[in-house]
């Protein structure tokens, strides 16, 4: 099992960033950067190619509607040129309220957008001509447009023929859909003990359709570290992420997250997580979110707790754990946990 860390900062990137350099030294295998309507991603991590040696370096995601294929192909490539090699490139369809509130794009057609960019991502690598027809028309139909577009290959020669292409997904086709196509899964709030029942079929049904060639599908997940026998409280840290995300990101009847703590068999907490949440609520939203959640998608707790819980990642398939140090030393919980998952 690999060790993954996403990038957690507050206000100043780039003094976060520097501390990974540490992180590396002491096990990180893969640093993921996320941007929804923050700094870009792309920023972020050429800089950190330039600081490190050879954790690997995420997107954790790039949305499928802000950038045309050919421009995510070109930071694929351009980013894997810089790292040597290290480059992940997560994407994902974000939500209506980014795409459609920061980026003024419509949300729709959100799998086979994903399924194309992929599609699109991989032949450019191979510096195969860009030549495709679906919702992404290569070259723009000559009606269309000035009709003097042509297939064009990528200039440059990529480091790699292929770069890992995660996707984050949480709704069924779209799971189903990752698993068929994708290199690596980024579910999230994942609850290890419930995985199965939620996504099992999913899984199964686009592993059926999977092409030999890409291998097994990776999965990264996991949550807020603390180890210690009295660390128990550290789980309220998470409760502001949980709540925002069951209660605010998204609006009632369209909140991908708060359709999954249904599943996961919160139904009735993930109503007043959202009602308390919507109505300006939020401190009350937070004592809401399940302690059985919080505990299960978390690693806080004793050593031999924290180990059950790998333990339980691993059994759910997870193959990189990911892990957010809650502790004065960063570099030592990795160093310890990168023990306990080698």
């Amino acid at each position: 099992m690999k060790l993954s860390m996403p990038l957690v900062y507050a206000g100043n990137p780039r003094e976060t960033a520097d501390q990974v350099a540490g992180l590396e030294k002491a096990g990180l295998d893969t640093i993921w950067v996320a941007e929804p309507y923050g700094f870009d991603a792309p920023t972020l991590m050429g800089y950190l190619a330039a600081k490190t040696e050879t954790v690997e370096i995420g997107a954790g995601i790039l949305n499928v509607y802000s950038r045309t294929p050919g421009a995510l192909l070109q930071t694929a490539a351009g980013l894997d040129n810089v790292s040597g090699g290290r480059a992940v490139i997560g994407l994902g369809a974000s939500g209506p309220q980014v795409i459609e509130g920061f980026h003024g794009l419509p949300y729709d057609k959100p799998l086979g957008r994903t399924r194309e960019v992929i599609e699109i991502i991989r032949m450019g690598l191979r510096r195969d001509p860009l030549i495709h027809d679906g919702i992404y028309q290569l070259p723009l139909p000559a009606d269309r447009g000035l009709g003097l577009g042509k297939p064009l290959k990528l200039l440059n020669r990529p480091e790699r023929p292929v770069v890992p292409l995660w996707v984050a997904a949480l709704g069924a086709k779209n799971v189903a859909m990752t698993a068929e196509v994708a290199d690596g899964w980024l579910p999230f709030l994942f609850h290890p003990e419930k995985a199965a029942d939620v996504w099992g079929d999913a899984l199964a049904q686009g592993a059926a359709k999977r092409s030999p060639e890409l291998g097994p599908l990776e999965i990264s997940a996991g949550g807020l570290v603390a180890i210690g026998e009295d660390v128990k409280g550290m789980l309220d840290l998470m409760r502001p992420m949980y709540a925002l995300y069951v209660g605010g990101m998204g609006a009632r009847g369209k909140n991908f997250y708060n359709e999954l703590a249904c599943q996961y068999g919160y139904e009735q907490e993930a109503r007043e997580i959202q009602d308390l949440y919507l109505d300006g609520h939020k401190r009350e939203a937070e004592a809401k979110v399940p302690l059985e959640w919080l505990e299960a998608g978390n690693l806080v707790g004793p050593a031999s707790y924290v180990q059950e819980r790998i333990a339980a990642f691993r059994a759910a398939g997870v193959t990189s754990l990911s892990v957010t140090p809650a502790s004065a030393d960063p570099a030592a919980t990795i160093a310890q946990i990168k023990e306990w998952v080698s």
